[in-house]
């Protein structure tokens, strides 16, 4: 082996991989197909966290001591995302999913060519590539992709609002833009239908489980439209039977998108029921007859029990961590709540 790769060992699934001294563990597990569970790849999260059984010659990039505090650290905790290794390792996962672990497709890297590039709301643009090369990506439904922004070395993280089975050789997202933001600015200022972007993917693991039948709630608010979307693409691509029930946060009813194809698929999923919330309507908003209020207390007050339910969340760092309570709250088992949370850089 070369003297620059190191074997890291994960218990218990006793999985071995080879990590080159450059790379992250994360990083190099998910270029080897394996999906452990991460989040925001840039240390600030903590899904990814883990416990170095042996082996200490372990650096960190640079993290947030929020997702690692200085005394876990010292107590052998380490952030799969951050970490490199100088030595042969065993890491203990503390958050796994041993029915995805296996499953993963690796990560690819790909350029495409902007298709389509269309205003969803105020603030939110739905953006279409098409794959040149290669020209198909297998990724699972949910997933993420990071887009590089051209002329810099800096990539932002995108949900895939689409399926691989509707077509593979496109790739479609609904993103947030920021004030100021590295991306948003590219997105709105300079990016033209037929320029070329860099992608780099998948990653993530906010996906179904195969070969389960139990109830699903999703949760969502901003961006988080678009891995829940893409979700319940392929439900109804499937024909599935499952009770799925979609709570949406707005504020108020100019940022709601998506409305009539998520309402339509009701007709291809017969248990599907759709509540969207707005928590600050206005006059603007004329005669709303939906939901009003913060989207956790609506959850709230439509669910009482969700000990057999599969729960997604995402959106908002407070929002997911917000709903992640009170579903807890009503029951649903923490293994079984899936989440994404959109953390931004400053720079977005």
């Amino acid at each position: 082996m070369d003297d620059s790769k190191h074997v890291v060992r994960f218990e218990p699934v006793g999985i071995e991989i080879e990590v080159d001294e450059t790379q992250t563990v994360l990083r190099a597990a998910a270029e080897q197909g394996l999906m452990l569970m991460h989040g925001c790849k840039e240390g600030q999260c903590a899904a990814c966290k883990s416990f170095v059984l042996d082996g200490e010659d372990i650096e960190l990039d640079r993290y947030s001591t929020y997702a690692l505090p200085d005394f876990e650290r010292e107590e052998g905790f380490t952030l799969l995302c951050r970490a490199h290794v100088y030595e042969d390792v065993r890491i203990e996962l503390l958050n796994y999913d041993e029915e995805m672990i296996r499953s993963g497709h690796p990560i690819q890297r790909a350029v495409a060519e902007v298709a389509s590039k269309d205003p969803v709301t105020h603030d939110m643009r739905h953006l279409v590539l098409q794959l040149i090369a290669p020209e198909k990506l297998a990724y699972f439904p949910g997933q993420y992709f990071d887009i590089t922004v051209p002329g810099t070395d800096e990539s932002r993280s995108f949900s895939v609002a689409g399926t691989p089975t509707t077509d593979g050789r496109r790739l479609e997202f609904v993103i947030r833009v920021y004030p100021d933001g590295l991306f948003s600015t590219f997105l709105d200022r300079e990016l033209s239908v037929g320029d070329r972007l860099e992608v780099v993917g998948p990653f993530g693991v906010f996906t179904l489980r195969e070969g389960r039948e139990s109830d699903l709630v999703f949760v969502g608010g901003g961006a988080g439209m678009a891995p829940i979307l893409s979700v319940l693409r392929s439900l109804a691509e499937r024909g599935s039977t499952r009770k799925a029930t979609y709570y949406y946060g707005a504020r108020r009813k100019r940022d709601l998108c998506f409305e009539k194809e998520i309402l339509a698929l009701g007709e291809a999923l017969p248990n599907f029921h759709f509540v969207p919330a707005l928590s600050e309507p206005d006059a603007d908003d004329g005669d709303w007859d939906g939901e009003v209020g913060l989207i956790t207390d609506v959850v709230r007050k439509h669910e009482s029990d969700l000990a057999a339910a599969d729960s997604y969340v995402c959106g908002p760092p407070p929002m997911v961590e917000a709903a992640m309570e009170v579903l807890a709250s009503l029951g649903a088992p923490e293994k079984h709540i899936y989440y994404d949370k959109f953390t931004t850089t400053g720079s977005t």
